[in-house]
């Protein structure tokens, strides 16, 4: 994987750096409130980590340019995870027993996330997991902002299905991110009158998918579904295009471009991809715009691709803030309470809202399709609903579950 070194000494990417505080240190000032960061600047999901570090340290800084919280600046304590499991557990326990930290922010795989979240459910310590996922976490000491399939599977199967054909073949990762989503992705081709000729998952260290292309071509399907993950996996996509299969069958995904690939890739592997994300860089609303210019202004025009990842990152800091605010303290209860009084927020993706049952969030979605290197967004979808989560989290009635449910998945 390619790393722009002056944006990752930038970001303090080492394993271990204490981002400085926004708000200068003088006599007699303030103590800072610590808030946790676990994100991966490095190995392969370093580049889907690196624009939410890049946002983290935006929210922080406007949140203090604005005053700070309870009359106190904010200090942002990140730890690069660098794709590894081991390292999310060691610098989850670190956050929660050394630095001492109000929230944490972070993960990006669900493997991540279900490694360090146990440890902030037994340090009393809140979490925050602002990443597009498979669905199902339910568990008052977390907070999920980004989509779930049925706020955006849920508008990419059937666009595929109405305009390319009603057979297809799946390709995803293989942990709970890709199984799951591949049911999901099932569920509605099936629910659209279609079929799926076959489904195959790959670890996240594959790289030679021509056996497979090999298939697919045999196959013959309508339309190829991938929930395919990191820098690794976007050798998939070089590959088709090189087979000549890219003029031949059209691609629909759940995940290309998180990891930069339309700055990595050629125009020519790329273009005509259709994709469904909570947000684009593109969008043009003057909080998108914002938010774009503020990245690339502070850490250079060459930042990784800004899209769902960041902005929810982002929002994940002003939800967070806002509580706090409404509950006037850092205590975790209190400002767990005051999330589930439904707080919004108006950020890059729009009105953004707490959803008091899951601790999902109500948002737009969006459909993107890929051309000369840039996301043209195709369609809009309103206040989408984490639907999939509601059907098995209720925690309002029942506050003291914990746990990731595996969604029954009819197909």
């Amino acid at each position: 994987m390619k790393i722009n070194r002056r944006g990752l000494i930038r970001a303090g990417a080492a394993a271990g750096v204490v981002a400085l505080p926004f708000l200068s240190r003088k006599a007699g000032a303030a103590e800072p409130i610590k808030v946790g960061s676990l994100l991966d600047l490095s190995g392969p999901i370093g580049t889907s980590g690196q624009p939410m570090y890049y946002a983290a340290q935006i929210a922080v800084a406007e949140i203090n340019a604005a005053g700070g919280l309870l009359g106190r600046p904010l200090e942002l304590v990140h730890y690069d995870t660098q794709s590894t499991i081991q390292m999310y557990s060691q610098y989850a326990q670190q956050l929660a027993l050394k630095d001492r930290v109000s929230v944490v922010q972070g993960g990006i795989t669900s493997a991540s996330r279900e490694a360090i979240r146990p440890v902030f459910d037994r340090n009393k310590l809140l979490y925050f997991y602002n990443v597009l996922y498979e669905g199902g976490v339910c568990d008052r000491n977390t907070f999920c902002t980004g989509t779930t399939p049925a706020q955006t599977v849920n508008k990419l199967v059937p666009y595929a299905l109405k305009n390319w054909g009603k057979k297809a073949y799946i390709v995803a990762a293989d942990y709970n991110y890709g199984q799951i989503t591949a049911k999901w992705m099932t569920k509605y081709t099936r629910d659209g009158g279609g079929e799926v000729l076959a489904t195959e998952f790959f670890p996240l260290d594959v790289t030679n998918f021509s056996a497979t292309i090999s298939k697919i071509q045999e196959a013959k399907p309508d339309v190829v579904f991938s929930a395919l993950v990191g820098t690794n996996h976007t050798a998939f996509y070089r590959q088709w295009a090189a087979a000549g299969m890219k003029s031949k069958i059209p691609i629909a995904s759940t995940t290309f471009g998180l990891v930069n690939e339309l700055a990595t890739i050629d125009a020519a592997e790329s273009d005509g991809i259709v994709t469904a994300y909570g947000y684009y860089e593109e969008l043009t609303t003057p909080a998108s715009v914002k938010f774009v210019k503020s990245i690339r202004d502070k850490f250079g025009a060459d930042v990784p691709y800004i899209g769902e990842l960041a902005a929810t990152n982002y929002e994940g800091y002003l939800f967070w803030a806002d509580a706090v605010r409404k509950a006037g303290s850092l205590d975790r209860m209190k400002v767990i309470e005051a999330l589930e009084t439904g707080i919004s927020v108006e950020g890059p993706t729009g009105r953004t809202t707490i959803d008091p049952p899951t601790h999902h969030t109500i948002r737009n979605a969006f459909l993107g399709k890929a051309v000369n290197k840039k996301w043209q967004v195709l369609e809009s979808f309103a206040d989408q609903a984490p639907s999939d989560t509601a059907a098995v989290c209720d925690l309002k009635k029942e506050p003291n579950t914990n746990k990731q449910f595996i969604i029954d998945i009819k197909t």
